[in-house]
């Protein structure tokens, strides 16, 4: 996704920002409307909904450590949605969003690229649970269509982020790991260089990268086999015995090994479940020149606002 100034208009049809909500690039054919689930019949009386179109229906069950999305296509959302809404096998999502044409442009083959290239996104991207059963089907597209489509997914990619659902966005932006962590490079996704911290203790030996949503545990990353006795009930050993219930920690060689980026909320709440004991993650995790990620980020953002 291209990364430049652009301009989003968020429209309010009840006037209530936690209601149905319209968003649109001012540059752009697409609108992004997000429906919370209970007000499903709300979005049916608008003409939207009569509309061909791409829609991803989301689940954020707290109990879970990954959010989930399905992404479908259909020529008339609405009556997709309602049957969604009917439907046992899809209890899971609580909002849906949906991606229409403002010149109703979008035609069956659009919107079946839009639901391929979603699915192959999501799944690349790794931060949301992928409820499709398969990976969807690329219809064949003339090089001008092709390009109209990426254009449209790019402006997509842009509203559902904004909407507070960062379905395409991997949680790692870049993927050095420093010497021996064991985390192998892959294709950076944004220029912009990123640190790469570093937690070790006994038996545990892992690689992170601190975003603005929280610590991103790399996959490879090896955590402690043991934990103490304390840390069970609490919020990080919880957390843990999720990761290990879900296939996402696997025991491996005497150490339990991340199979996937794992988003942690707080830098301690990271390294409690690498180190198995409770820890301060601002003091634990350290660049390869041995800066805490204390001294670079708070330390730094403190020294600013002094000096500013």
């Amino acid at each position: 996704m291209s990364q430049r100034p652009r301009t989003i208009q968020i429209f309010l049809p009840a006037g209530d920002p936690r209601g149905i909500r319209v968003a649109a690039l001012t540059t752009s054919i697409v609108q992004m409307i997000e429906v919370p689930r209970p007000l499903l019949s709300e979005f049916l009386l608008m003409p939207e909904s009569r509309q061909v179109g791409v829609y991803y229906l989301i689940g954020d069950d707290e109990e879970k450590d990954q959010l989930s999305v399905y992404a479908g296509q259909t020529g008339t959302v609405g009556k997709r949605l309602n049957e969604h809404d009917l439907d046992p096998k899809r209890k899971f999502w609580n909002r849906a969003l949906v991606a229409v044409s403002l010149t109703h442009s979008f035609t069956p083959t659009h919107a079946m690229y839009l639901e391929w290239r979603s699915i192959q996104q999501a799944n690349a991207a790794q931060r949301y649970s992928v409820e499709n059963g398969n990976a969807g089907s690329k219809p064949h597209t003339p090089a001008s269509l092709d390009a109209d489509c990426q254009e449209f997914f790019d402006t997509i990619r842009t509203l559902v982020s904004t909407l507070g659902q960062p379905i395409f966005e991997p949680l790692a932006v870049r993927r050095e790991a420093p010497q021996g962590a064991g985390v192998p490079a892959v294709m950076q996704t944004n220029p912009r260089p990123q640190v790469l911290f570093r937690c070790k203790g006994p038996g545990a030996d892992a690689t992170g990268q601190y975003t603005e949503e929280g610590m991103v545990v790399l996959a490879g990353a090896r955590g402690r086999v043991d934990i103490v006795p304390s840390l069970v009930p609490l919020s990080p050993g919880r957390h843990r015995q999720r990761l290990i219930d879900a296939g996402d920690l696997v025991l491996d060689n005497g150490a339990y090994v991340f199979q996937r980026d794992v988003l942690f909320g707080s830098p301690s709440g990271a390294s409690d479940v690498v180190l198995g004991r409770s820890s301060n993650g601002w003091r634990v995790w350290k660049d390869p020149a041995g800066k805490t990620l204390d001294e670079l980020k708070r330390q730094k953002a403190v020294e600013s606002a002094v000096l500013g």
